[in-house]
């Protein structure tokens, strides 16, 4: 008998104060690759109360209006009430750019002389399980499924006093490693003063928790066919009015964990967004998730966990390395040499074949950058499947 387990994995939505400053700094990088595809972008964003700064390195040859790209994603998220915090019309956006680093530069450049470089040296991870149509652990994907939800209900205003911030938690039993129930589900989700309908904090609370069970959390759970315990925790506190930069500092990066795996897989520690796809932070995570997918879908093994590393300035990988948990048909050194058979790896090699030049970052900068067969998102493919399964004759 094998032995039963939990494990939680959380989300949180678009108007995370971390998550707007990932759809920025994205934002900002599609702006530039719109008219410049070989510019260089490592942008940094950061916001408070009525705030944000923009900074990092950027080498270009085309012009972007930063504030006017600030505004426009505040906006689009729903930042559009000075009573928020912030708001896309009256925020203060202060910006500083310098160029990039000349010796990283030198490295990263393809020359006569020198090959594409890795524009920073580091570890990726590319993780990839058959639990799900997606290919993804269970946790993670219910937990986006449901932060998504939070927003589509605010936005279409069928839940209008929903407001822009909001967080997602789901803990899942295992049998082994078979997802059989979800034991556990949490929201945090800002929501507009009530009080005037609702004088009594306690009404107020009940009246938020009995919607978002019905339109959230219901919903999510029911379509995607798990045994689930009626086990909801909405707003931990009681209320959660003040939220979003007003309530807690933003910045790019610090949800690395919620754009990958839900920490079920491991992380090689580099964030994504903000940067162009020459640096292997972004670009060879999105070819090791692409690597494990495929190895997947082809049946080599129920699961499985790439690690690609790289030094800066050079072109080849300092390792490839696969676990297939001993799900593998194959051994796991076996299926490292199919890897470096089958793949790019070089980083010029690796943006051509996923088509990473174009502005498609934006949309990956909320709601996890995986399992999300969705234009752009061409990590997501399944199209080497076949030619792997000839390994297995």
């Amino acid at each position: 008998m094998t032995a039963s387990r939990l494990f939680t994995s959380e989300s949180v939505t678009e108007g995370h104060p971390d998550k707007v400053c990932d759809q920025v700094s994205d934002a900002i990088l599609d702006g530039i690759l719109r008219n410049d595809p070989n510019g260089r972008v490592a942008c940094e964003t950061l916001t408070t109360t009525g705030l944000v700064l923009v900074s990092g390195e950027i080498t270009t040859t085309t012009y972007v209006d930063i504030p006017s790209i600030v505004r426009d994603t505040l906006a689009h998220i729903g930042y559009t009430r000075a009573s928020y915090g912030i708001s896309a019309t009256k925020a203060a956006v202060l910006t500083s750019i310098d160029e990039q680093s000349p010796e990283i530069s030198q490295g990263v450049n393809d020359t006569e002389d020198h090959e594409q470089g890795a524009g920073d040296q580091g570890l990726m991870f590319g993780y990839a399980c058959n639990e799900t149509p997606e290919l993804m652990p269970l946790p993670i994907v219910l937990a986006h499924k449901l932060t998504r939800r939070l927003a589509q209900h605010r936005k279409s205003c069928e839940l209008a006093w929903l407001r822009p911030d909001g967080k997602s938690q789901v803990t899942v039993e295992y049998d082994g490693n078979t997802p059989v129930a979800v034991r556990k589900v949490v929201i945090a989700t800002q929501h507009d003063d009530l009080s005037e309908s609702y004088p009594d904090e306690q009404d107020e609370h009940k009246f938020i928790t009995k919607e978002v069970v019905k339109h959230v959390i219901l919903p999510v759970l029911v379509e995607s066919g798990v045994e689930f315990d009626d086990h909801f925790i909405v707003n931990g506190t009681g209320r959660f009015v003040l939220g979003g930069p007003q309530a807690d500092t933003g910045l790019t990066g610090r949800k690395i964990i919620v754009d990958t795996y839900g920490g079920y897989a491991r992380h090689g520690g580099g964030a994504f967004s903000g940067k162009d796809p020459s640096k292997v932070d972004r670009s060879a995570a999105y070819m090791a998730r692409y690597i494990a997918k495929n190895i997947v879908s082809a049946g080599l093994a129920e699961r499985c966990e790439i690690q690609l590393a790289y030094s800066i300035g050079v072109a080849e990988p300092i390792s490839v390395s696969a676990d297939t948990f001993g799900t593998g048909q194959l051994p796991d050194t076996r299926i490292a040499e199919i890897i470096q058979e089958e793949f790019p790896l070089k980083p010029r090699a690796v943006i051509k074949y996923l088509d990473l030049l174009r502005p498609i970052y934006q949309q990956t900068a909320s709601y996890g950058h995986f399992g999300r067969e969705e234009e752009g998102f061409t990590w997501e493919k399944t199209d080497k499947a076949n030619d792997l399964k000839k390994h297995l004759k």
